[in-house]
């Protein structure tokens, strides 16, 4: 399932990511990449060490959280440390899949659904579409500022090249509470009918079912 959020981050968070990420230093995208992805990738990402990196992530990470478009889409166990890429004129990424298990030794994490938020916006940059292949063709993608979009992280994607301005995105994976993405399009699209439901017409035998269906397939399908 690809999902698009909208406003993930308000007018006002993305003025402080801006101010932060102005005065921080950023270094060769390849260094964090797989050995297949990183032939295909040209981009630059902020440095691990700068000072501005934790409060920047807790606040990306936070602010997905607060969308339960999110929540109920990619039904979170844990959560990535985001990644802020940059690109500039001449820089994409090519075809590529995510790696399926990432992080350090001591936190690995199996990852089930790609995150991308946008934080700049179309009119900053020429080119610079993320293109996501799907089963209904390729998906060519370019949100607004402050929006996000998720996607399997075993689907082929790739980021077309900037040919003016800048790109600025936080990347980031999750370990779902349900690994398949068959099952998870399933249980977004009941958690959609049940919000309806919870708020039209409570109590009813035809919400109480939805709500008992929702639950017991989160019960039979997450892994924890």
């Amino acid at each position: 399932m690809l999902l698009r959020i909208p406003g993930v981050l308000s007018p006002e968070e993305l003025t402080t990511v801006a101010n932060a990420v102005s005065r921080a230093r950023f270094v060769d995208g390849r260094l964090t990449a797989g050995k297949a992805a990183e032939k295909v990738k040209n981009n630059l990402e902020l440095d691990r060490g700068s000072e501005v990196r934790d409060p920047l992530n807790r606040a990306l990470v936070g602010s997905l959280y607060r969308s339960e478009l999110f929540r109920n889409g990619a039904l979170p166990h844990r959560v990535a440390t985001p990644i802020i890429a940059r690109y500039t004129p001449g820089m994409r990424y090519g075809d590529h899949i995510d790696d399926p298990i990432m992080g350090p030794d001591s936190g690995r994490y199996r990852t089930d659904v790609s995150c991308t938020i946008a934080l700049s916006g179309p009119e900053e940059y020429q080119g610079g579409e993320l293109v996501i292949r799907t089963p209904f063709g390729e998906q060519y993608i370019k949100l607004d500022a402050g929006d996000a979009v998720i996607y399997p992280s075993g689907t082929l994607h790739r980021v077309e090249e900037v040919t003016a301005g800048e790109r600025l995105v936080a990347v980031l994976w999750i370990q779902s509470l349900v690994r398949d993405p068959e099952k998870r399009e399933l249980l977004y699209n009941l958690s959609q009918a049940r919000e309806s439901l919870l708020k039209r017409e409570p109590g009813s035998p035809e919400c109480d079912a939805v709500d008992h269906s929702y639950i017991n397939l989160m019960r039979m399908w997450s892994e924890l």
